[in-house]
């Protein structure tokens, strides 16, 4: 424990500790005890297994409606199929769990209290076996069999509640509290980096007992140090949710090797399924997809919906399933499109008013670029919550509601009201340069898809790429897709992905 030196512990101090120890002590009385059905120890518990469910089921609507399920049956039936067989030797076999491939280009897979879990057709697309694929999937069944967000919460709450505590005992407690709460911060995120420590262990359990070899889960931490960046830009260990993944690589290789020889297991008898698993693959969409949307200098185009806009050189964008989002790079400022509420323009523009308290400085109902239009200038001033000592500033917002295509569309920019005009320029050229999309180029654009090819003879996987006329400046990206270095060796035969525009 670090003490500042000026800081001394009296009496008073230690009266003041056993009075937070009795409140953490009343606290406990009143949660509930459960047993961890992973470890069989009895741990605090704020959330039953009812409200796990509750909650994913919450979620899960959520989920699907930002990101989207990813458009592929096969991929959908394959993920699920397994995943309902890990489920079923895992420690919860009870929960029912629900598996789905999200059309995210993001590498990553999630998990939800009670047994919803999430893949992106970003991470699908870098597996490279089903055995990767089975460890991952085994991690993230691990964080809910494991109960992990539940003891988040609860170690998040009950550190709060002895800071709180703390606060309410003693003025010399409170002079500490932003320190101490960074402390119980760091706590927590060690916490975090635990769950998931205890997760890879769990992904090699699981996978195993369904007959893979959980070593190229190990292999799949490669991939992501590699997708990270350098050592140098990477964060420290110590400060992230989640641990090194050169060091995930190494204690899954360890705990691979105690779990088969525990078990009397030969690797050369668990299933690794590449070729399988590639030709599955085989068509999967590749980073963005600019049929959902796309940016592309300084303007947005959406070629479904066709309707197109410009954008804020500079910005930070961000395009989903239910909006596009744009915001400066220093935070004050946020510009946001998205469907509106209501049948007519009218309507929509009274629900908005409504809804979000605004108080209406101005208001015109003129076309734009051809298409029925109402704009609106205001100003909110946020409620001030509770305990906070200060008001929030208020804020203004513009925003213009067009009908297109028998659907009403909002964008709003909104900042504080002294920062207004600084960016009400940069509102007005975007908001008012709404569309239609008219320019066939723009409209007839496709994904770009990763496409598997056997090598026509034994090659290195950089004479492998240059074979199937893949450009330069994509190697490294195909490498990294590969789970390979440029220089690695491929086999005649063989399969890999390149990469396939039909643009």
């Amino acid at each position: 424990m670090y003490l500042n030196n000026n800081f001394t512990l009296t009496s008073k101090l230690l009266i003041m500790i056993n009075k937070i120890i009795f409140l953490g002590l009343l606290f406990i009385f009143f949660i509930s005890c459960a047993r961890n059905p992973v470890t069989g120890k009895k741990e605090f518990s704020f959330m039953s297994e009812s409200q796990e469910k509750a909650m994913g089921a919450e979620y899960n609507p959520q989920i699907l409606a930002e990101y989207g399920e990813y458009n592929d049956d096969k991929l959908q039936a394959f993920v699920n199929e397994k995943g309902q067989k890990m489920a079923a030797i895992s420690h919860r076999p009870q929960l029912g769990f629900t598996f789905k491939v999200v059309d995210s280009p993001v590498v990553n897979a999630f998990a939800v209290p009670g047994g919803y879990i999430y893949f992106t057709r970003g991470i699908m697309a870098h597996f490279n076996n089903e055995a990767e694929f089975a460890g991952v999937l085994g991690h993230e069944i691990g964080h809910v069999t494991a109960r992990h967000a539940n003891e988040m919460q609860t170690k998040q709450i009950f550190s709060q509640i002895l800071l709180m505590g703390g606060m309410i005992f003693s003025e010399t407690f409170r002079q500490f509290a932003e320190p101490a709460s960074q402390a119980a911060g760091m706590l927590l995120m060690k916490y975090s980096r635990d769950n998931e420590s205890q997760s890879d262990k769990l992904g090699v359990e699981y996978s195993t007992q369904i007959g893979y070899n959980s070593t190229e889960m190990a292999n799949f931490f490669n991939t992501l140090k590699r997708l990270s960046g350098d050592d140098e830009g990477r964060l420290p260990t110590f400060l992230s949710t989640h641990p090194d993944p050169g060091d995930r690589y190494n204690a899954v290789k360890t705990y691979t090797q105690l779990v088969h020889e525990s078990k009397g297991i030969k690797p050369a008898d668990l299933q690794i399924n590449r070729d399988s698993y590639l030709k599955m693959i085989n068509g999967i969409i590749h980073g963005e997809d600019p049929r959902q949307g796309y940016f592309e200098n300084n303007n947005f185009y959406h070629p479904v919906l066709k309707f197109t806009f410009k954008t804020p050189a500079e910005w930070n964008k961000l395009n989903s399933p239910q909006s596009v989002q744009m915001a400066p790079k220093d935070g004050k400022a946020l510009m946001r499109l998205t469907l509106a509420q209501g049948q007519d323009l009218n309507a929509a523009s009274q629900a908005f008013v409504k809804e979000n308290g605004l108080s209406v400085i101005e208001s015109s109902q003129n076309p734009v670029n051809g298409l029925a239009s109402i704009a609106i200038f205001g100003e909110v001033v946020p409620q001030q919550e509770q305990g906070q000592q200060q008001a929030a500033a208020p804020l203004s917002i513009i925003v213009y509601f067009y009908k297109f295509n028998d659907l009403i569309y909002q964008m709003i920019g909104i900042s504080a009201k002294n920062d207004f005009q600084t960016y009400s320029n940069t509102f007005k050229n975007t908001l008012g340069s709404f569309k239609v999309l008219t320019d066939q180029s723009k409209i007839n654009v496709l994904p770009t898809r990763i496409k598997i090819v056997s090598a026509r003879r034994n090659y290195t996987l950089q004479e492998g790429l240059q074979d199937y006329g893949m450009i330069q400046n994509k190697f490294n990206e195909l490498a990294l897709l590969n789970g390979m270095q440029l220089t690695d060796q491929l086999p005649s035969g063989s399969l890999f992905k390149v990469l396939e525009s039909r643009n």
